[in-house]
Order: structure tokens, then sequence, then C-alpha cells
């Protein structure tokens, strides 16, 4: 990724369309060997641009799910109890005669440990380090990452301490939940996506889903543009719920947006029956003759 039009071009390969400004944030973030924290509305793009970046350089791809509650623990490393256990038991019928500090010692070896993500990345590097959603981790968790972000390493007291050969590319992606600390923010380049527009999520749906017919996907589109210009909808579509419900119509069979199907496929559209019975009535005004 020399340019970001390199950037540009590789994510594009995968059917990922950046505009000029994202290529251009994940181009520095490649370069200056920076993590990339992506914020914006659900369904905007944020998870699919990690995927894609692992897909573009051929690279693995690791996931670190984040939610409420989880701990270092849960992102680092945990043993593998049960195989130590039956270790134990092997050194005890073989009649081991090294010593129980020997013993305790050969308990901690590579083979018994359990690389969770961030660990996994580090072994892995180069790979892509997706941390998704992390605006739903507490406090603590953040710090944790802050440090493992600033140094690419981590110790393991029983075992050592672990340094990536190479950094892996992070993307942090949140929905903006809660504030992120200013600390974290600051280790990171920044970019919000914002939602596309028309010409570029038509032209988002025809790389990413080419079986649905042209004339339906402007329509669709269209459609979709419209309902997130309301205010009265509780989670306005993002661009994976233009891509499911374009191809929902297009496994139903239909090529031109009519009220029928559009109703009979709402479900992959909205994710809230009170947005439901909100969409239908504006559908009914806007594909009505």
């Amino acid at each position: 990724m020399d340019t970001p039009d390199d950037v540009t071009a590789l994510l594009g390969a995968t059917g990922y369309l950046a505009d000029e400004e994202l290529a251009t944030v994940v181009f520095l973030a490649d370069r200056m060997q920076r993590p990339l924290l992506l914020e914006g509305e659900p369904g905007t793009g944020k998870t699919a641009l990690a995927e894609a970046l692992a897909q573009a350089l051929e690279l693995p791809l690791v996931r670190l799910q984040c939610y409420e509650g989880i701990d270092a623990s849960q992102a680092l490393y945990d043993w593998d109890f049960p195989r130590q256990i039956l270790h134990l038991r092997a050194l005890e019928a073989a009649g081991s005669t090294g010593g129980v500090e020997e013993a305790e010692k050969s308990l901690y070896d590579e083979r018994f440990l359990l690389a969770r993500p961030v660990l996994a990345a580090l072994q892995q590097a180069p790979a892509v380090l997706l941390i998704d959603e992390v605006d739903r981790a507490d406090d603590e968790f953040e710090a944790f990452l802050l440090e493992v972000l600033s140094t690419w390493q981590v110790t393991i007291p029983e075992f050592g301490t672990v340094v990536a050969a190479t950094p892996p590319f992070v993307v942090l992606t949140s929905n903006r939940t809660r504030e992120l600390h200013d600390a974290l923010k600051r280790r990171c380049l920044y970019h919000w996506i914002e939602h596309p527009g028309l010409a570029r999520e038509v032209a988002i749906v025809r790389s990413r889903a080419p079986e649905v017919a042209d004339a339906l996907a402007q329509q669709v589109v269209g459609v979709v543009q419209q309902l997130r210009r309301r205010d009265d909808l509780l989670k306005p579509p993002g661009v994976a719920e233009t891509l499911d419900w374009a191809r929902a119509l297009n496994h139903r069979g239909t090529t031109s947006l009519d009220l029928a199907s559009a109703a009979a496929t709402l479900g992959a559209l909205v994710k809230y029956r009170e947005d439901g019975d909100r969409v239908r009535q504006a559908l009914d005004r806007m594909l009505t003759p």
C-alpha cells in the first residue's frame, strides 16, 4: 500500500468501496504503524473494512468481540487445564524423576498455552487484529488495550514476554454507545464513517451483490436513502441492511420494487417492530402509484 490510491484499489478488489478520506487514513495507519479507530452508526462498514483489509493483504484476520465485563485474560491467554492435568498424570505414570519444580515448569510449556485474540495476533503477525465494539468494554479493559497497543508485547508470568515481530494492523470499531478515553484515542488514528451517498451506495450494492439487477439496486438504495433522512426510526438502516434487503428481494425473484415485495422482505431492512410500522407507512406513500 504505497499510496492511498493503492488502498482504494486493493479494497475495491474485495468489493469494499472506500472513499478518499478513508483510504488515506488506512494508508497512514499502515505507514505509521498506528491503530485505526473507526466510529460511526451501525452498518456503515466498520467491521467490513477490517475483513476487506485482511482479504486484500492476504493476512490472517484475528477478531476480538468486546462486551460488557470482558477482561484482559479473555483477550490475552489461558492455560489448557485439562491437558495440564493429563500431563501430570503421564509424568506420574512414567515415574518422572525430575522433581516437583521440574514438573511445575513443564506445565507452562507453550503447548498448553491457549492464545486468545490479542496474543494470537502478536504471535501471527503480520496480521489484522479487529477489536470490535470497543465501546462495550469498560475503563479497565481500555487501559489494558492501551498498554498492549503502545508496546506490541505482552508478558505472561509463567511463560515470558511475547513480542510481535511485526506490529499487527489494528482496527478498533465503536458504535459510540459511550465515549472512549482520550488516552486510547490519542494512540490511534481516527475516522468517522458516514453513511454513503446515493451513487456510492448503489456502487456498493453492485459490487457486493452483483446478482441484483441494476434497476432494483437503484430503487432499493433510493428508498433506504429516504428512510435515513427520517428522525423517527430507532435504528435507521445501514449499508449492511441495504445489501441484505437487495439480496432478499433478488432471492424472491423481484426485479422491480413494489409495495408487496417490499413489505414481504421488510425483516431484512428493519429490526424493530416500531420501525417496521413506520417504514410500512412510508413505503405505502413511496411505492403506491
